[in-house]
């Protein structure tokens, strides 16, 4: 043990919390990919995802209380700071694709839609694994790997959007344009929040191993 954490204990209330934030986000992501999946009954479905939006906006206050109050958390404050912001912004724009969906009035989804949504859920499995990884913090390594297959993921995110977009611009609905670059926009700037979770973790993993 570190003779910084004998002096002063870190507040191991973090990684409890960091880990609900985690599957938090995952089940909205999942949730997301299953209504992707079945276009049905929008609104209850939006709400689910909106329920789940509003607990991670008390977990992440918590976050950031105690680190106001000074509690010391295991990892740098910056990095948790980080963590929990970038973790916020996953199910932001999770629950900014559902409410685009219903405002816009969108009747279907389509198989750039689904593949997006695949590709955020995939992410935050992967991230749950590694923030769950953070309380032993036994194989900073494990940790490296589930960043680079969030990292993965984003790059094919961004190929998906390329598709979509190439695809999208050869209609000729100016209205529907609009509405559908904007649902994929959203869509792919999760999983680059995703990557900007992963980049924090990778972070962390990196510092510890070479204490």
């Amino acid at each position: 043990m570190r003779l910084k954490h004998l002096i002063m204990p870190p507040d191991k209330v973090y990684f409890d919390l960091l880990e609900r934030q985690a599957t938090n986000v995952a089940e909205a992501a999942h949730q997301l990919l299953d209504f992707t999946k079945n276009f049905t009954n929008i609104k209850e479905k939006r709400q689910e995802i909106e329920v789940l939006e509003h607990t991670g906006d008390e977990i992440t206050h918590e976050i950031y209380e105690r680190l106001n109050k000074k509690i010391r958390p295991p990892f740098d404050p910056e990095d948790v700071s980080k963590l929990a912001s970038a973790l916020d912004e996953v199910l932001d724009y999770i629950d900014g694709t559902i409410e685009r969906m219903l405002y816009y009035g969108i009747q279907s989804s389509d198989i750039s839609m689904i593949e997006l949504a695949k590709l955020i859920y995939l992410s935050t499995v992967e991230i749950e694994a590694a923030v769950k990884s953070m309380r032993s913090m036994k194989d900073p390594q494990y940790i490296e790997e589930r960043c680079i297959e969030v990292n993965r993921l984003e790059n094919l995110a961004d190929d998906e959007l390329s598709r979509a977009m190439t695809a999208l611009f050869s209609t000729d609905d100016p209205i529907a344009i609009i509405k559908l670059k904007d649902i994929y926009d959203y869509l792919e700037m999760a999983t680059d929040y995703c990557e900007d979770v992963a980049d924090v973790l990778s972070d962390i993993a990196i510092r510890y191993s070479s204490e």
